[in-house]
């Protein structure tokens, strides 16, 4: 046998070369041995067969080297889990959403010499109410509707029902809620023994993920983003009863937010589009962590479980049966949740949703004192979706599992820009409070341990911009602090309104109707200052706004322009007056050094021109309210 170093080549992997290889390298090494290479000899048989070996064997280590990459996996499966390694979870259905409007009557009553709506008749539909239509598409509602509570954040539309001698004996309440499109299903499982980590499986299709699980001894269990996650935000209705400080705020912050430490949790995954997968903790329900893992500041004080301790020796691995990444069901039964749906065939159109469940209506109070007026307010509930329902779509596909995934990579659930903590800000659930407009910005001077300042805002009952109570902000340092860097410090602010109007004199052109064309001019200004696209620090282009007047049919030029400040709280205004004239540099009107936005309070009232004559006499920009003629 031939000996010392073989010149192995590794390149080429594929049947035909890897043939000519073992040929040639039979040839080099072996030249006596074997001689006989042609297609029918015994020797090309083993050739052959060690030929197709290698290429198949090199075909799957490049195929399984390959789907380990997510830009390059092709596999369901490996994509799925390479996705929830970068904190995605696919969407198996794309659930539809609507508008709901939902009605009741209420009987009249007198209070303080006026006829006002008796509240104490009004309803309570739960959340995860269902809703359907006559075919047979059912909807959930996501909030709760409650017509005894209206706030800035929560609007009861008040209008008279019906009239008896002159005077309302009825009122029509009306509220607003989204619905998603789905059916919400139950499904139970028994737990004996004890098991770490005990895992279930949900087969169904266009599964949506779990509502809620909750055990036989009635505790509630929570889903969370990893095991060893064991705070979840929780929601405590801000009323005088629970919170006597914060009711006063009630009306910007209509839950306050708490967060909670839980043991019992579990997580979700898809394992396929039609198998949902929940996992639960390792952790021992009835035994105590110190019974496994010792506390160094207890162990010898003569604790029950930790006076003989000190001479025993632990393993690493019991840290799996503590509560640390919670605890597993044993002699119960769990029943989950689950909300299927969605798809195409859910964006229904407008008028369709017309019946709710009624076993899920309740009064909001018990104070009702005549059941035949009970009786009427119950059946008087009427539910409609004014508009189509939208969004409803299949599922992930593979490559949007893919590119979702990626994405989600850069955010992890976690806060490192700031505008990650802007959005994050702009993101908290409305029960808590909505944030309007916000703004991140450097460190206050006078709170030199704040690593990043947020100034937000929010709105009144009447969609005025205002600042947010001390409640809302404290929700929102709460939501914030579950997604922060270790080592950021928030300072939450308050951001200033400067509430303006806008005056305007333009000349028309021939044969146009002055107060159509007034009309379409105050219209597009109207839309222009929708508060909507308006950000905080945002200044006033002037050009902008007579290039919009110049575009509108009829008007032949712009003769004046004019912004003033109008401040005063018993107006309805804000508080704070501002400059104008010496903010405006250039054609620009910027907003003030602290952080500020310009809002058109009254767009009905603020906004407002008139037609004159060409060449007449002009107004000076930011001139202020003296000199503003008649309009």
């Amino acid at each position: 046998m031939a000996t010392g170093n073989r010149n192995v080549t590794y390149v080429n992997r594929d049947f035909n070369s890897i043939r000519s290889q073992l040929i040639n390298y039979s040839q080099t090494y072996f030249p006596n041995t074997y001689t006989d290479f042609s297609e029918t000899s015994p020797g090309m048989m083993f050739i052959e067969q060690a030929s197709y070996v290698s290429d198949v064997l090199a075909f799957y280590l490049d195929n399984q080297v390959q789907e380990t990459y997510l830009q390059y996996a092709q596999q369901f499966n490996n994509i799925y889990n390479l996705a929830y390694m970068y904190g995605y979870k696919p969407k198996v259905t794309g659930l539809a959403t609507v508008t709901m409007a939902l009605y009741q009557q209420v009987p009249a009553k007198t209070e303080g010499g006026a006829t006002v709506p008796d509240y104490s008749y009004a309803l309570l539909i739960p959340a995860n109410s269902s809703v359907s239509s006559n075919s047979g598409t059912n909807f959930i509602l996501q909030d709760q509707c409650d017509f005894s509570v209206s706030n800035s954040i929560d609007t009861t539309e008040v209008t008279i029902a019906s009239v008896s001698s002159n005077e309302p004996n009825y009122f029509l309440l009306k509220k607003t809620r989204t619905a998603v499109s789905g059916e919400i299903r139950t499904e139970e499982f028994d737990f004996s023994s004890y098991s770490q980590f005990p895992t279930i499986s949900i087969t169904d299709d266009n599964i949506a993920g779990v509502v809620e699980v909750y055990d036989s001894e009635g505790n509630n269990w929570a889903e969370v983003d990893y095991l060893a996650q064991d705070l979840v935000f929780d929601g405590i209705k801000n009323t005088n009863t629970n919170d006597p400080n914060n009711f006063a705020n009630s009306n910007d912050a209509p839950y306050i937010l708490k967060t909670r430490s839980t043991n019992r949790r579990f997580v979700s995954r898809f394992t396929s589009p039609n198998i949902l997968q929940i996992q639960f903790g390792s952790g021992q329900p009835n035994l105590v962590d110190e019974e496994i893992i010792p506390n160094p500041d207890n162990v010898g004080i003569g604790l029950p479980f930790e006076e003989d301790k000190l001479t025993t020796a632990f393993s690493p691995t019991n840290f799996i049966f503590t509560n640390s990444y919670g605890i597993a069901p044993s002699n119960t039964t769990l029943s989950v949740r689950y909300l299927v749906g969605g798809g195409t065939e859910a964006n229904i159109p407008s008028n369709t949703l017309t019946r709710i469940n009624s076993g899920d209506v309740v009064f909001a109070t018990s104070q009702q004192t005549d059941a035949n007026e009970a009786q009427y307010a119950f059946n008087s509930l009427v539910v409609n979706n004014p508009s189509a329902a939208s969004g409803g779509q299949d599922g992930d596909t593979i490559e949007e599992v893919r590119q979702n995934a990626l994405g989600q990579s850069n955010t992890q659930l976690r806060n490192v820009t700031a505008d990650d903590y802007l959005i994050r800000a702009l993101s908290m659930p409305a029960r808590f409070g909505v944030i309007s407009k916000a703004i991140t910005m450097k460190p206050n001077p006078n709170n030199p341990d704040a690593t990043l300042c947020i100034y937000v805002l929010t709105k009144n009952n009447v969609g005025n911009l205002v600042t947010a109570s001390d409640t809302l902000k404290t929700n929102l340092q709460t939501y914030l602090n579950q997604y922060r860097m270790i080592g950021d410090v928030l300072d939450i602010k308050d951001a200033y309104v400067i509430n303006i109007q806008v005056r305007y004199e333009i000349v028309t052109l021939p044969n146009y109707n002055n107060s159509d064309t007034i009309a379409l001019c105050n219209l597009a200004l109207q839309d222009y200052f929708n508060i909507s696209k308006w950000q905080i620090n945002q200044p006033i282009i002037l050009k902008d706004l007579s290039v919009l007047l110049d575009n509108i049919e009829g008007v032949q030029t712009v003769q004046n322009l004019q912004i003033n400040n109008i401040a005063g709280t018993n107006s309805g205004y804000s508080q704070y007056a501002y400059d104008i004239q010496g903010a405006t540099q250039g054609g620009i009107i910027y907003p003030s050094l602290d952080p500020s936005i310009f809002e058109v309070a009254y767009p009905g009232a603020d906004i407002n021109g008139k037609v004159v004559s060409l060449g007449a006499g002009s107004y000076v920009v930011g001139g202020g309210l003296s000199g503003v003629g008649s309009y």
